[in-house]
Formats: C-alpha cells, structure tokens, sequence
C-alpha cells in the first residue's frame, strides 16, 4: 500500500531567505550573498553575490580578492555547501 505522506526536505533554507550565505561549489568556487529563493532541486537566487577569488598557484587557498557578480541563478547540483555568513544556530 502507497502512503500518502508528503515527503519532507532534509535541508530547511526557508529561514536564511533573505539573509546573506556562503556557499562553496563544486569546482572549488566560493560565493557570498542574500539568498532571495529556492527550489525542491536547491537551485538558488541569490542577490548582491561576489564570489571570493582563488590563489592560482595554489586552488584551496582564497586570495583575499573578490568579484562582484550581482544577481546569480546556482544550478543545485553544483551547491555543496550553504551557511548563514553570521554564523550557526
């Protein structure tokens, strides 16, 4: 028998709507902006992005540098990590 229960997200971003995030990507890229949505995929909006620039000599160290992007739609399937900037609960 099929239950009719609607399947819960285990990721509950709903309360960082509208707050600003970290988010690192697969690849190595990292972002830093206000999250404004997201979809069941993690898809992301994100809004006053800059993403934080790579040592070329040496890819898991920032450099300090950044770039503004402005507004970016992230592909969920690249998301790997997503953290409120003022910390944890």
């Amino acid at each position: 028998m099929a239950s009719s229960k609607k399947r819960e997200s285990i990721l509950n971003i709903d309360k960082h709507v509208d707050k600003r995030v970290h988010v690192k990507f697969q690849g190595g890229r990292e972002v830093t902006g206000v999250l404004k949505g997201f979809d069941p995929m993690v898809n992301l909006v994100l809004d006053e992005t800059v993403e934080h620039l790579r040592d070329p000599a040496d890819p898991y160290r920032t450099t300090g540098e950044t770039r503004r992007l402005g507004l970016v739609i992230a592909r969920g399937t690249t998301v790997m990590l997503i953290c409120p900037e003022d910390g944890m609960e």
